[in-house]
């Protein structure tokens, strides 16, 4: 890459179904997303090369983006009545400048990709609180779905750990266990398992499975002769050198470096579109990971992030933490609830939350076996929308339970490092309890961000912000917003280019088109009684509107309120509750709001919903800030 600083970007995702593509370009001063364009992926048959979905995107861009510069928003750009081509001869031009003068082409092009089903990977540990969890993480965090966690104290014989790796046949083996000072003995003879196996690799016949060793450094040589033959080895330092550190970094690396080299290159089409990108093809749920964590870091927030589709649901967070010498530093956690979605897996929805739990949010009469059909027509037909209102209230209420399990499951696997607090006993360890606390603390999260059909394409916003408070019970003071049309993957990316304003342009984009701010909430923390007065807030909000007075139990309250202006708000709750400072203390804070504006939810945490169906449903009327709600601009419907 030059040094001079890029003005031209172009990104696309290659899903599953459908391959998306975005331009964004340097328009004054600052970086902007400007037009939108996607096709369908053709990484199978007839086409069998993900490229040619890729061009079809980005020509739909080049479309898009001259009819933008013939608009009078775009007067004073150097391209104003100019035509946009970023495509020649099957390939994607370089910034260079033609025959006529006009400057043609982008200066970088990166892609992320979960087209086939993304990256599948199999993990191995010695223990299932402690290795194999920290084997997991690093999976995780490289962007796999982890089909599934084998170790010693599993519960399984030998050869029923055989015949599920054959089953599986993942892209990839990570294999982990006992710490740098141990005598080898179980990393062992859990490589022996995999060698047993024989396994196969999901894509590409003939092509030795790789196999990832993050274990103690000592069994190195050992595994060496066990698997260096019948598999593509890979040895990196261990993940667990001890019990109380965890270096997961190298394994995720190498994890990476495998999925281009071996996984993406057996996928059709992907040698080609490797060697087009600046930047490495990165798997989808790892790029969005990315832009969590840079969140994170350059604004000093902790952040949760939802990313919910039709097979799976990941959850990614970010939180502050303090080590032994008060250093602060972040925390990085994610995890894919690969059976909980809204079309292929949302019949697993109804088997993991019950009938009865999708029924409490249902906000009319329904009978059980008609939501039962609806949920097997979904899953049958995975393409399908909503067609009516009941229809989208029955998919919403099968959404607050996706994002409410996965959140559960996410929370359970975000905790401290097992093992390494002796005196409760080395043996909590091998128990499937969890002894840990989670280091997810809902009182001290500040934003809350949401992805996924479900929630980007709500046909209002406010629909988007209760599912978020509903589904996650935020606590305190948190700012709620969603990914405006899921670019968060390619922004991702973009913010590790080493090239100038790479960075730059990701943060600018993602704040100014790609973040839609909703809401701020203030959900004080207590048990209610009702009628009883749970916070009083004091603010007068930019429409004029003054809030000081007492707000009783059991509400779920909407004010106007934009992002765009700041507002001093003094926040009492009644003892008893808790807003951030400890129960019965006053918060003061200058707050901003969103398309949704300030959302006032007293209903405690956590909730309860009323057994008797009609006062239930008279409750869900009350507490639905989408009624009389409309919307003032274009960013709050879509």
């Amino acid at each position: 890459m030059s040094n001079q600083e890029v003005t031209t970007i172009i990104a696309t995702d290659c899903g599953s179904t459908t391959t998306k593509a975005i331009l964004i370009e340097k328009v004054g001063d600052e970086y902007r997303q400007l037009v939108r364009g996607e096709a369908p992926t053709t990484v199978e048959a007839p086409f069998e090369d993900v490229t040619k979905g890729v061009l079809n995107a980005i020509m739909e861009l080049e479309e898009l983006a001259t009819e933008y510069y013939k608009s009078d928003a775009a007067k004073g750009s150097k391209y104003y009545n100019q035509k946009r081509t970023f495509v020649a001869n099957e390939q994607i031009l370089r910034k260079t400048v033609n025959s006529e003068g006009i400057e043609e082409g982008c200066d970088i092009y990166i892609s992320t990709s979960s087209a086939g089903g993304g990256l599948q990977m199999m993990v191995f540990g010695v223990v299932k609180g402690m290795t194999a969890e920290s084997a997991q993480r690093a999976a995780l965090g490289a962007g796999a779905i982890v089909m599934d966690v084998l170790a010693i104290n599993d519960g399984r014989l030998p050869h029923e750990k055989i015949e599920r790796i054959r089953a599986l046949r993942p892209d990839m083996i990570l294999i982990a266990g006992e710490t740098d000072q141990a005598k080898p003995k179980h990393v062992i003879g859990m490589s022996e398992l995999v060698k047993s196996a024989r396994p196969t690799a999901r894509l590409g016949a003939g092509y030795a499975l790789p196999v990832i060793y993050a274990g103690n450094q000592r069994a190195q040589e050992d595994i060496k002769k066990i698997l260096e033959n019948d598999t593509a080895l890979s040895i990196v330092p261990n993940l667990r050198p001890s019990l109380e550190h965890e270096n997961l970094r190298p394994a995720s690396d190498k994890i990476h470096d495998l999925f281009m080299e071996h996984v993406m290159q057996q996928a059709p089409g992907y040698n080609k579109l490797m060697k087009w990108t600046d930047a490495p093809i990165m798997p989808t749920p790892g790029a969005v990971g990315l832009i969590i964590k840079k969140i994170g870091e350059l604004q000093n927030k902790n952040v949760v992030g939802v990313d919910i589709g039709g097979a799976t649901t990941d959850i990614f967070s970010v939180f502050k933490l303090e080590d032994k010498e008060g250093k602060q530093h972040l925390k990085f956690n994610r995890t894919v609830s690969a059976n909980l979605g809204m079309s292929y897996s949302v019949s697993n929805v109804l088997l993991e939350s019950g009938l009865d739990d999708i029924m409490r949010w249902v906000p009319f009469e329904m009978d059980e076996s008609e939501l039962r059909n609806g949920i097997g027509n979904k899953m049958i037909r995975p393409t399908t929308i909503p067609q009516s209102k009941q229809d989208l209230d029955v998919e919403q209420a099968i959404a607050r339970e996706a994002l409410r399990l996965s959140f559960i499951q996410h929370k359970a696997f975000a905790v401290g490092l097992k093992g390494i607090q002796q005196e409760k006993g080395i043996a909590d360890a091998f128990s499937d309890t969890d002894t840990s606390d989670s280091i997810i603390n809902m009182m001290e999260l500040d934003m809350l961000v949401g992805s996924g059909g479900v929630l980007s394409h709500a046909p209002l916003r406010s629909q988007s912000a209760h599912m978020l408070v509903d589904a996650f019970l935020p606590e305190g003071i948190t700012e709620l917003a969603v990914d405006s049309i899921f670019m968060m993957p390619q922004l991702g990316v973009l913010s590790e280019v080493d090239a100038p304003g790479c960075e730059r342009a990701a943060m600018e984009v993602f704040d100014k088109d790609c973040l839609i701010h909703l809401a701020m909430s203030i959900c004080p923390v207590g048990k209610i009684k009702e009628g009883k007065e749970v916070v009083k807030i004091t603010a007068e909000l930019p429409d004029g509107t003054k809030l000081n007075e007492w707000i009783e139990s059991n509400k779920v309250i909407r004010y106007d309120f934009p992002y765009d202006e700041e507002v001093k708000f003094v926040i009492e709750p009644a003892k008893g509750f808790d807003v951030g400072a400890g129960k019965g203390k006053t918060v003061t804070r200058n707050l901003r709001g969103g398309v949704v504006g300030l959302i006032i939810d007293t209903r405690g945490r956590p909730f309860k919903f009323s057994k008797d169906f009609k006062d239930r449903v008279k409750m869900l009327g009350e507490w639905d800030i989408s009624k009389n709600y409309v919307p003032k601009s274009d960013k709050d419907g879509v």
